[in-house]
């Protein structure tokens, strides 16, 4: 007897449909066949401990389980469940007749509960998009997978409640989400504000221009002075997540199985903060099995790399063309996937290796030197990646005690949204543009090109500062994100010279000041 049951595998963000074929003649033997994975390959164990420990013999037969398309590389453990029922159904324990409407997906614990499985939003995407009446999931996946409408999205706890379902002896209802209730009730919901930020209104001002032109930015000043604090409250003043965004965003943390239970789709900007000793394939992605990386995760929102100079070298170095293109393509013998990571990349450092250089309330024991080679760790060609450098002096006690709470994320959001929207204006006819850290080099012309004044200006700063042309054609972009803020038409000469302001580390006289 022929059996198929369907479900899915995932590739980068795309799922494919599996067709799991069985087979029953006379015979003992069983064959899977379609390229499975060891993971695959110990279904069988867990199937057949699930069948007797709810009552079910596992069939005596000759049976060929095939897995189409054949060469189609299968893995994990979310194809327990077809492969289980199609092999009862093949043996006449369950009825078959609705097989060809549902796909299902989840894996087996010996009791036949069904466990969570990854990427289960993709998969209900394109259960929908193959015309399937319905999709039967994990408990646990079940509201990441019903954000997709005109789809029926059935949790299970177990492998009998699948065979109840399809026999029409129980009946269940499938899981309804308000989905744009629920993701415009938590957009606004921040645990951190920066309202309890304190002074510091010169790089809350740098944060708010990376904020509103989607800047890249790295702040340098001396431990304790608020650098970690202040990079944890940038998602509250960045622009809140469009529904294409979130749906993005979630597909991306599902298939990483990064969703929390309760998750249905992610409302905030993510918030990614590896720890220096990552590796170079968790920062981007890859593995033996594809996995998005730390880059990937933060698609939308802000990867946030603590104490720079700490980072393998090798492993900052892969950042640089994800910056530029916000796109990776990670191409091994086996496999060749693309993951989206338009990010902001928000860095902090020490300005020295005893962390005190600058800091008027501790004195600096590094020479010029031991700074410049501390400095050195960060390659040329990824700080002018960087739009923003901005240094940060600690606050002194006094002023902390007596300043008032500072200003509210909410209102620091409503300038930030409004400049996004006169962006959003400009670019509409240029596809893929959102904003000015997204401008090209004939865009630059076209919408931030400076007068006579602001040309001579800036020929002066690129021969000071020794600027290269990128580092230039960042100065024009958040330029034109500072004339945005203040709701100018054209690029004016103050806007050019807050810019050339936040170019700190591009100072000939870095490690000489105050030593």
């Amino acid at each position: 007897m022929l059996v198929k049951t369907y479900c899915a595998a995932v590739t980068g963000l795309e799922a494919t449909t599996v067709t799991v074929e069985v087979s029953m003649s006379r015979g003992v033997l069983f064959h899977l066949t379609g390229l499975p994975d060891n993971a695959v390959r110990e279904s069988h164990d867990r199937i057949v401990a699930a069948l007797q420990n709810n009552g079910y013999r596992f069939p005596v037969a000759d049976i060929t389980v095939n897995m189409a398309p054949a060469d189609l590389r299968k893995e994990g453990s979310a194809y327990d469940l077809p492969l289980a029922i199609g092999l009862l159904a093949a043996a006449g324990k369950v009825d078959g007749s609705m097989l060809g409407s549902f796909m299902m997906i989840g894996e087996l614990g010996l009791d036949g509960r069904l466990q969570p499985v990854r990427g289960a939003l993709p998969i209900a995407i394109k259960a929908r998009a193959d015309k399937f009446k319905g999709l039967i999931v994990p408990k646990q996946n079940v509201r990441e997978a019903a954000v997709v409408n005109n789809l029926d999205v059935y949790g299970m706890e177990s492998i009998t409640d699948v065979i109840s379902f399809l026999g029409g002896d129980t009946r269940f209802e499938p899981m309804v989400i308000d989905t744009r209730a629920e993701f415009y009730a938590r957009q606004s919901h921040f645990e951190c504000d920066f309202a309890d930020v304190r002074g510091q209104q010169s790089v809350k001002r740098a944060l708010e221009v990376a904020a509103a032109g989607g800047h890249n930015i790295i702040m340098i000043g001396p431990p304790g002075s608020g650098k970690s604090m202040m990079a944890k409250r940038l998602p509250s003043i960045l622009p809140p997540l469009s529904l294409a965004e979130s749906l993005e965003t979630t597909q991306i943390h599902s298939v990483a199985g990064k969703l929390s239970r309760d998750t249905s789709l992610i409302s905030q900007r993510p918030f990614r903060s590896p720890h220096h000793t990552i590796s170079p394939v968790a920062l981007v992605g890859g593995g033996s099995s594809p996995q998005p990386g730390e880059i990937s995760l933060a698609h939308n929102g802000v990867l946030f790399c603590d104490e720079l100079p700490e980072f393998n070298r090798s492993v900052l170095e892969v950042l640089r063309q994800p910056l530029e293109d916000r796109r990776i393509t990670i191409s091994r013998s086996k496999y060749t996937v693309e993951y989206p990571c338009s990010f902001m990349f928000v860095a902090s450092m020490n300005p020295c290796p005893c962390g005190y250089y600058g800091d008027p309330t501790h004195r600096c024991v590094c020479t010029p030197g031991q700074i410049q080679r501390y400095m050195n760790k960060i390659s040329g060609p990824l700080l002018d990646r960087i739009d923003l450098q901005v240094e940060i002096t600690p606050v002194p006690f006094d002023d902390m005690a007596q300043a008032a709470p500072g200003e509210p994320s909410a209102a620091i959001r409503e300038r930030v949204v409004r400049a996004r929207g006169l962006q959003e204006a400009r670019y509409r006819n240029h596809h893929g543009i959102h904003c000015n850290a997204q401008m090209t080099e004939r865009m630059i012309h076209l919408y931030a090109e400076p007068d006579a004044e602001g040309i001579e200006l800036l020929r002066m700063a690129m021969r000071r500062l020794s600027l290269s042309a990128r580092a230039y054609n960042r100065i024009l972009k958040v330029a034109r994100t500072i004339a945005d803020l203040a709701g100018c038409e054209r690029v004016e000469t103050e806007h050019l010279a807050e810019a050339i302001g936040y170019r700190n580390l591009d100072r000939g006289d870095w490690a000489e000041r105050g030593a």
